[in-house]
């Protein structure tokens, strides 16, 4: 028996899927029963990497969805258009889908599990977040026992290879970014990587999974590393910290004014202590930092992009659903992995976040500074854990200070005070603490 499939997109991804396919010995027997019957293109005469017989190629995307002998469509074109029609067409056909695109699943997943939900078949995702880990299916079964409190990762292969290469040379953010796109570890247009989209998308998808809820994407905070400099980076090494962009998903403890439990979803360059397991996760690897009851902590690493990477995590999907078809005889309730839940999860803004921060400021040499700053933190709630003088740089004193926990809303207020002193000339760098 044969399981017909639709592939849209013959990039990267799209290449190293077909390999796989093309090439199922030695792999699951499974494999073997995956037939690649049409490959949606954009040009069809151009080389490929990998061959098909005369007709398999197509520019027609539309004609793919709809092939009545086609049952699952595998979505590898990225982007939002035409990839979320393609993805609802698809599943108007009745076809289960397969997909590693996270922007269209964070931005569109509610419209999509919907529609699948109401036509009966699969849609899978374990390729839209961290590349080959296999972190999707985890959380949706073997973690599904567990109330997840925490999940804390580092999903962005190209800003984590950016941080771990100023660590290691001491330079600063745009010198190694414009040699990341030279080496082709950075898009032309890095914006979605370095302004912290790409990460947003996959901790919304992540927190939608491990915390049973649909989530808003507009609701999840994103700021990139733009603004992380050299300094800041040897600042915290001797503080005992690492820079990472993290995106943490986290459950507040039940506050008795909210009928229901809140997330904060935030996406920041973030001090990571070096005795923490992300501390130690660099280059172009991905981790995902996981705690729940009763399991505790459980980290999942890897590469998080790639040819091969990416394409195991979409072979695996096909598996899973051409398993599950062989045995399968009533029409499928619900997608096997994805968000059934209706309601959307209630989500805090960032004022009411309670976090620790790293700030460093260029003030006037003059006496007292340092004893204003703390009086004004103070006058507002906010706790200093350590102040330093570091030294003088261009004329004016740089100091560094670490706080305690403390509600963001009560810390911006305090800061908003501080820039009114006139001894202070600027704060370069603003950082939060894990």
């Amino acid at each position: 028996m044969a399981f017909k499939v639709g592939l849209l997109g013959l990039g990267t991804v799209g290449t190293g899927t077909a390999q796989i396919l093309l090439d199922p010995a030695g792999r699951h027997p499974l494999l073997k029963e995956l037939e690649i019957h049409r490959v949606g293109v954009r040009s069809p005469d151009k080389p490929r990497a990998v061959q098909f017989p005369e007709g398999v190629l197509t520019a027609d995307l539309e004609a793919i969805v709809s092939d009545r002998e086609i049952e699952i469509v595998v979505e590898l074109i990225g982007g939002l258009e035409p990839a979320r029609s393609l993805i609802l067409q698809a599943i108007a056909h009745g076809k289960h889908v397969v997909t590693a695109n996270k922007a269209v699943i964070a931005r569109h997943g509610a419209e999509i599990f919907t529609a699948a939900n109401e036509k009966g078949v699969y849609v899978m995702l374990e390729a839209s977040v961290g590349g080959g880990i296999p972190v999707i299916q985890p959380l949706k079964q073997s973690l599904g026992a567990n109330r997840i409190q925490s999940v804390t990762g580092i999903v962005n292969g190209t800003t984590n290879y950016i941080l771990t290469r100023m660590q290691r040379e001491g330079a600063d953010f745009g010198e190694v970014l414009a040699d990341a796109q030279q080496l082709g570890y950075a898009e032309a247009d890095p914006t979605a990587d370095v302004d912290g989209l790409d990460a947003a998308d996959k901790i919304a998808i992540l927190a939608s999974l491990a915390f049973g809820g649909r989530i808003d994407r507009d609701r999840v905070y994103a700021e990139g590393i733009r603004k992380v400099s050299a300094a800041d980076i040897s600042y915290a090494e001797k503080l005992g910290f690492t820079i990472k962009l993290l995106a943490i998903a986290k459950r507040e403890r039940q506050n008795p004014e909210h009928s229901e439990d809140r997330l904060q979803l935030r996406v920041h360059p973030t001090l990571v202590p070096k005795t923490h397991p992300l501390a130690s996760i660099d280059g172009v690897y991905n981790a995902i930092f996981i705690e729940g009851d009763p399991i505790g902590q459980v980290m999942f690493y890897g590469p998080g992009a790639g040819a091969g990477p990416t394409a195991s995590a979409v072979v695996a999907d096909l598996l899973n659903v051409a398993a599950v078809l062989k045995t399968e005889t009533e029409p499928i309730p619900h997608p096997l992995i994805g968000c059934s839940h209706q309601h959307y999860c209630s989500i805090a803004s960032m004022e009411e976040v309670v976090t620790r921060f790293y700030v460093r400021l260029l003030t006037e040499d003059q006496p007292g500074v340092i004893g204003q700053l703390g009086t004004c933190f103070g006058n507002h709630g906010v706790s200093l854990e350590s102040v330093v003088q570091t030294g003088m740089r261009d004329r004016l004193a740089e100091i560094v200070l670490v706080t305690h926990d403390v509600r963001e809303g009560n810390f911006n207020s305090a800061l908003a005070d501080i820039q009114t002193m006139s001894a202070i000339s600027t704060i370069p760098s603003l950082l939060r603490v894990l």
